[in-house]
């Protein structure tokens, strides 16, 4: 990508999703993730509109009338993104790339933490740690993020979820607002390494798929490419044996991701790339908050 494309591109996202997280996430962002850098302060009476989560039931009872606890900031939140920079992203026959999507909505998540006044930071990973972006503010640190999302250049190819979380429960020892955006094709099992980075952080999975990801179309024979090995084979897509086994691979893989990300307590979301992101991430905040 030549550098005015890019420019052109930067600009086109930072547009858009500045919008979005001004205009729609940030209540949402806000009332979702405020508290985590919120020390007790004291109580007062409850006043209407108070939220009932608040309320401070020991005192409450001694009073015999409800009283809620007030928060004042004690410090803002560090949000790190974990970015999947792996040769599937590419992958885009139906909507958008998803390297496409997984940038915009990194983008989006960014825009939101500098509108509550958190720190954002990225890590890059394949199956290695690609860049570490380390946490920072301001609109000059985001706008390098999104020129990294879109033009960065991995080294490898293949996707490795567990290592990224080991090395980040490693790298961060302050806890943070963590989401792992990611296709989530990956061979290998990552539940040991989500359980350790959910105990010490926030952790959130956004899982951006295609929909032929899912499901392979009757075209006959088909010459499949697999983009992290470079591995190739013909496939008989007319066959709807093969089109069957296909579709049950795929439902038993997104069965397998679900039950680990529910096993270790995070919250998650999966949205393919001709789907509309803002519903699905305004989804996850609500449940959050």
């Amino acid at each position: 990508m030549d550098a005015n494309e890019l420019l052109k591109k930067v600009r086109r996202i930072e547009i858009k999703t500045r919008g979005l997280s001004q205009n729609i996430f940030a209540g949402e962002y806000h009332s979702a993730f405020k508290g985590r850098g919120m020390t007790f302060s004291e109580v007062r009476e409850y006043q209407y509109g108070d939220d009932i989560r608040d309320i401070d039931w020991n005192v409450t009872a001694r009073h015999n009338h409800p009283y809620v606890k007030v928060y004042e900031e004690e410090r803002e939140l560090t949000v790190m993104l974990l970015v999947d920079v792996s040769g599937s992203r590419l992958f885009g026959a139906v909507g958008e790339e998803k390297r496409e999507m997984i940038a915009e909505i990194a983008a989006t998540l960014a825009f939101s933490a500098i509108q509550n006044n958190d720190k954002i930071g990225v890590i890059f990973f394949s199956d290695k740690i690609e860049k570490f972006i380390p946490p920072k503010k301001g609109r000059k640190h985001i706008l390098f993020i999104i020129r990294e999302l879109l033009d960065f250049t991995p080294e490898s190819r293949g996707t490795d979820i567990s290592m990224v979380l080991r090395y980040f429960s490693d790298a961060l020892k302050k806890r943070c607002t963590t989401f792992l955006i990611s296709d989530f094709i990956d061979s290998q099992d990552y539940y040991k390494a989500l359980s350790i980075a959910s105990n010490k952080h926030d952790v959130y999975g956004v899982q951006v798929y295609d929909k032929r990801d899912a499901q392979i179309p009757d075209v006959g024979l088909l010459r499949i490419r697999d983009l992290e090995t470079d591995a190739e084979q013909w496939v008989d897509t007319s066959s709807k044996r093969v089109r069957n086994e296909y579709q049950r691979w795929w439902y038993e893989r997104q069965q397998n991701m679900s039950s680990t990300l529910k096993r270790c307590r995070v919250g998650s979301v999966s949205v393919a790339t001709d789907e509309d992101y803002v519903t699905a991430l305004m989804g996850l905040f609500k449940r959050r908050g």
